[in-house]
């Protein structure tokens, strides 16, 4: 990733949380909390990494929206000439709505509707990624229905184990994604003699949160393999499109080198004539948020401390989901004696964490920043216990932008109706 300045990032000065020219205090004092809260520098940044390290190799940065799709933080990539990789109908609106091209938006996904399928070919979307022989049909009927032509990659599963979380790794023969390899051959067969449908590329995705290149030279390798028995048979395919899952620091990783991993690429390439397409999400939204949240009771049991906060499970649900570890930090240091802390929300779950066994010197009434939570956190939020979403604000330089504003509890049940 580029390297930024603190004042274009995220980053402590003179013992302050600050994002970009912002103070993280004045932030939540005036907006309150939970608040999730983007730096514009670091996505553009980190998008810009994959660019430069891509370099002259014709290639294409699919924004993996699933990470963080907020209009804003979609809008400042889709100005920056970002494609997207979506998956569902829903995501393809939010593209369209921020001023993003259809004709660089990828559809990936299991499940696709053939309605979905017949708004995406209407909107003139760049290709689908088709995970089963099923699809592939239901696809070809849509296209010929409508009298077009739909361009389709298949997505292979190659069966390598990307060694991350089982919640998170895809490419397994396990995994509910893509098409087996031992099938890939017959299903891109199939597709070749549809005439509603264009063969033009390959897609793999094998799991996220990825700080090796070992599993992407493994997934290319078997990928070649297919690439050249395919044009050996007369199937010639455009592109490679090499998925996302690039891992980032949440404790003590080493993020994956994006440098070392566009060699990778180019090796396994070689001199084929082939665009490369790539679909990082986490890398690009995850380190630029984070999730501020106030303390609001410091109780002990036995020994043990908590920190019970106004953020909960259902404003970040990562920890509890799987065990995710996050920076937990004050926003403001303060000279104070320190204990270890559970963080906790007031959600009725014990399952309701959001770090544990952290050192913290606090206070009640003291703001805490959950870092690297751009990425998988309001997007996969939720309403549990009647708790309003909180409000989501992007910094630019020392503009601060409301991007989506705080949920009122009334809104939580404006579509529902109590009986007669």
């Amino acid at each position: 990733m580029s390297t930024l300045g603190n004042e274009s990032g995220i980053a402590r000065r003179n013992g302050q949380l600050w994002v970009e020219g912002v103070s993280a205090q004045s932030l939540a004092q005036t907006w309150g909390t939970p608040a999730y809260v983007y730096s514009r520098a670091m996505i553009e940044a980190a998008y810009q990494s994959f660019v430069d390290a891509l370099g002259s190799r014709p290639h294409l940065v699919c924004y993996a929206m699933k990470a963080n799709s907020n209009l804003g933080v979609l809008s400042v990539l889709a100005r920056l000439g970002a494609g997207f990789d979506i998956v569902s109908g829903g995501e393809l609106q939010r593209v369209v709505a921020a001023g993003g091209d259809p004709s660089r938006i990828v559809f990936s996904g299991v499940g696709k509707t053939a309605v979905e399928m017949r708004d995406a070919l209407a909107a003139g979307i760049r290709c689908f990624n088709v995970e089963s022989p099923s699809e592939l049909e239901r696809l070809a009927h849509v296209a010929s229905h409508m009298g077009v032509v739909a361009p389709v990659s298949l997505r292979i599963n190659p069966d390598v184990d990307a060694g991350t979380h089982p919640y998170i790794s895809t490419g397994l023969r396990e995994n509910k994604f893509g098409i087996g390899m031992q099938d890939a051959l017959d299903v891109y067969r199939r597709a070749a003699a549809l005439d509603s449908i264009a063969v033009h590329g390959i897609d793999c995705h094998i799991g996220s949160q990825l700080t090796s290149v070992e599993p992407y030279k493994d997934a290319l390798r078997i990928l070649v393999d297919l690439i050249d028995t395919l044009a050996s048979e007369g199937i010639e395919l455009a592109h490679i499109d090499v998925g996302g899952g690039q891992g980032i620091r949440y404790d003590d990783e080493q993020p994956l080198d994006i440098g070392a991993w566009a060699d990778v690429i180019n090796e396994a390439i070689g001199e084929r004539d082939m665009e490369v397409l790539v679909e990082p999400g986490r890398f690009i939204a995850g380190p630029a948020g984070v999730l501020l949240t106030r303390v609001e009771y410091l109780k002990e049991n036995e020994g043990r401390h908590f920190a019970i906060v106004d953020a909960a499970m259902n404003d970040l649900i990562r920890p509890a989901l799987y065990s995710a570890w996050q920076r937990i930090e004050s926003v403001v240091d303060q000279q104070r004696p320190s204990h270890e802390y559970d963080v906790v929300g007031p959600v009725c779950e014990s399952a309701d964490f959001l770090g544990k066994a952290r050192e913290l010197a606090i206070a009640e009434g003291d703001f805490l920043a959950i870092r690297d939570a751009g990425a998988y956190a309001f997007v996969m939020a939720s309403n549990y216990n009647t708790r309003p979403r909180g409000v989501e604000l992007l910094v630019d330089g020392k503009d601060v932008h409301v991007v989506r504003e705080r949920e009122s509890v009334e809104s939580l049940f404006e579509l529902e109706s109590p009986l007669p």
